[in-house]
């Protein structure tokens, strides 16, 4: 009996060996942007930001320089601030890819939304531009949207 186990421990391990060197290593669980979202047409103007003057309202920081080329999977990091003791309201995140048509992006980036931003260690959006709009809430009702754009190398 003792044999048998041991010949089923290594089968077993062989088997589990082969299942994980035969995963794509650049396949990323969190798919932000599909390869056929990415081949839609820009969209004919762009939403104007609405974070631009003075306001007490929430600010949106992406973790990142828009002009540096990224490499998917990559880390997306944008930080959310709120000012007068107010706090993000999450059930008010709206995400949207900007194409033609607009791609709902909220339910796969609320998940990783949080009173301090949205982190996501890896995200997969495929090559080109992208154009990502965020509108966030505070618990004061106030309202901010920004566009941010990610440049992602093939």
């Amino acid at each position: 009996m003792h044999g048998r186990t041991l010949r089923l421990l290594f089968a077993a391990s062989i088997a589990g060996c082969l299942l994980v060197s035969s995963v794509d290593p650049g396949f990323a669980a969190n798919v932000i942007i599909t390869e056929e979202e990415g081949k839609l047409p820009p969209p004919r103007e762009m939403p104007a930001p609405s974070d631009r003057g003075i306001t007490r309202g929430p600010k949106i920081e992406l973790d990142a320089d828009d002009k540096v080329v990224l490499r998917a999977p990559l880390h997306l990091k944008l930080k959310f601030k709120t000012y007068g003791g107010s706090a993000i309201d999450l059930g008010a995140l709206q995400a949207t890819y900007i194409k033609e048509p607009a791609v709902d992006l909220t339910t796969r980036l609320k998940p990783f939304a949080q009173q301090t931003g949205i982190d996501i260690p890896d995200a997969q959006l495929p090559p080109g531009e992208h154009f990502i709009q965020i509108l966030i809430k505070d618990s004061d009702g106030r309202a901010v949207t920004k566009v941010f754009k990610l440049k992602v190398a093939p």
